[in-house]
């Protein structure tokens, strides 16, 4: 790229960051402190706010680079990412969302520790939701890292891991300082740069091919060197019965794998009450469909303007597709309009990645406070404030963060996402839907419910062709595959929702029915909520 390219780039990225950090500031400096305004932003937000918020908190690297790269790549196949990311909020709306604000306080384990030994349940979730975050996080990392390779004309491989360094130490600020109320702001700022960036795009795309979608649809096949078959199912999932397989897997994961994501659950608690959140969901909805549907725009767009030859030439995994279709829109490489639209993309994408990591991090960040620390603590220890050992957990999940981010660099951004979600539908979807439904469920029944499917999702990942035996693996030189799949949710998510049956049928444990009771009656109508 010119140094105009990245002189207007860098300026845009400085200018998003400095309005961020003033914002942080800004709520830092009017916090009270207490762990409710830390972790829920005082419950203050309107469902409108909220809404806005979660979109923004939703709409990831994943979404904006990732699924375009894949559609750009792979047609038809690419869609599946936009309609399990959307689909999956339907079970969020109908199944999750008001009973998840009327049972908890700040995170998931306080909906299961309602009715059970809080212990055990607190660190089990507890572990879960940090593993689900981290593995989000990493995806983000990678988004950042492919940004500001693209910017240096893909030469900047120091550059690359300095830029993940540094996303990794501004999350780090906006939750240590902010808490949730500057994250919410920051996301909601990001959703309406997001939205706006995509909706300018999609026209240009359009009035390219004079509203055309059909031309669009033929150009980007002929282009794509596959013909017709880039417009029909089977390019990347149909060759043979372990890549079908591998489609049904992804598509569980995408589905389920929304309503066990930390980092959204914790977003129902920042309104007053269960209506505001079911209403929050319902905006949400409205405004992540709108964007989904655009994707398919860009990515179609991106393959028949740039061609899925040139989009792979930048970056293997597809993940500088709309980067290079909004350079073509605006007139190309030497353009003024193409280095104008290049920088504001970019810029739109960098603040993506940092308002998802600000949310993803405080999510996690809660976990280790409010479920692992709270737990582990010897009784006899001085207590010390859970938003001081937040703040402290930040960091460390950062560092976690930041160095696989810098091993998983060469993988698509909405392929990790696709990993995120099928471990948090294994382990924490489970015990979720059992503790809110299930009048029998124990204590056992929640700890093996979480571990039955949080290590066995995670295992097979690690004996899957990411990991090694093919050259598109982390590990390319070495080769332990065992398991097929490249995601693990088709095998783990039923050995969670068994291992939760199984640990209780055999639990000497009898169930509380009356915390049961308390529970239902609560979830339903609110009563006794926080």
């Amino acid at each position: 790229m010119t140094v105009d390219h990245q002189t207007l780039s860098l300026l845009l990225f400085s200018v998003f960051v400095a309005i961020t950090l003033a914002i942080t500031a800004w709520v830092g400096r009017n916090r009270r402190g207490s762990a409710e305004e830390f972790y829920a932003g005082g419950r203050l937000f309107t469902p409108m706010e909220n809404g806005f918020a979660i979109a923004g908190d939703y709409m990831s690297a994943a979404s904006f680079l990732g699924i375009s790269g894949l559609i750009a790549l792979f047609g038809y196949d690419g869609l599946l990412y936009s309609v399990g990311f959307l689909v999956a909020w339907l079970v969020v709306l109908f199944l999750v969302a008001e009973l998840v604000r009327n049972c908890g306080r700040f995170t998931l384990a306080d909906v299961v520790a309602a009715r059970m030994r809080e212990r055990p349940v607190r660190i089990a979730a507890g572990t879960s939701s940090v593993t689900v975050s981290v593995l989000y996080l990493v995806a983000q990392m990678v988004g950042a890292g492919t940004l500001v390779a693209l910017l240096l004309g893909g030469k900047g491989e120091g550059a690359q891991a300095w830029t993940v360094i540094g996303v990794g130490a501004l999350m780090v600020i906006y939750v240590s300082l902010g808490g949730m109320r500057a994250t919410t702001w920051i996301q909601i700022v990001k959703s309406f740069l997001l939205l706006g960036g995509t909706i300018a795009l999609t026209v240009l795309v359009l009035l390219r091919f004079h509203g055309d979608f059909d031309q669009l649809l033929l150009t980007a096949a002929e282009r794509s060197g596959h013909g017709d078959a880039f417009l029909a199912p089977g390019l990347k999932y149909g060759g043979d019965w372990t890549a079908r397989l591998d489609f049904i897997s992804l598509g569980l994961a995408l589905v389920l794998g929304t309503a066990g994501l930390p980092h959204i659950l914790s977003r129902f608690y920042t309104v007053p009450t269960a209506r505001a959140a079911r209403r929050s969901v319902v905006w949400a909805i409205g405004l992540i469909g709108g964007f989904y549907l655009m994707t398919i725009v860009l990515g179609f767009g991106a393959a028949a303007i740039v061609g899925p030859e040139a989009v792979r030439g930048s970056n293997a995994a597809g993940n500088t597709a709309v980067p290079l279709l909004a350079l073509d829109l605006g007139g190309g490489e030497n353009s003024t309009g193409g280095t104008v639209l290049f920088a504001v993309v970019a810029a739109i994408a960098f603040a993506t990645i940092l308002a998802v990591v600000a949310g993803i991090t405080l999510a996690s960040s809660a976990s280790v406070a409010h479920d692992l620390y709270a737990s582990l603590r010897r009784r006899h220890a001085k207590p010390r404030s859970e938003v001081a050992v937040a703040r402290v957990a930040a960091v460390g999940i950062g560092v976690v963060a930041i160095g696989l981010g810098l091993l998983a660099r060469d993988l698509n951004v909405a392929f990790l996402v696709g990993l995120a979600f099928a471990v948090a539908a294994s382990a924490n979807l489970p015990v979720l839907l059992y503790s809110l439904f299930w009048r029998d469920f124990t204590t056992r029944g929640a700890v093996w419910a979480v571990y039955g499917g949080l290590i066995p999702a995670l295992v097979l990942v690690l004996l899957s062709p990411v990991v090694s035996g093919s050259p598109e693996s982390l590990f390319p030189d070495v080769d332990f595959q065992y398991f097929p799949l490249q995601n693990p949710g088709l095998v783990s998510i039923p050995l969670g929702f068994i291992a939760g049956w199984l640990g209780t049928v055999t639990s000497a444990e009898a169930p509380d029915e009356a915390k049961h009771a308390e529970t239902e009656v609560r979830s339903l109508t609110g009563a006794g909520a926080v």
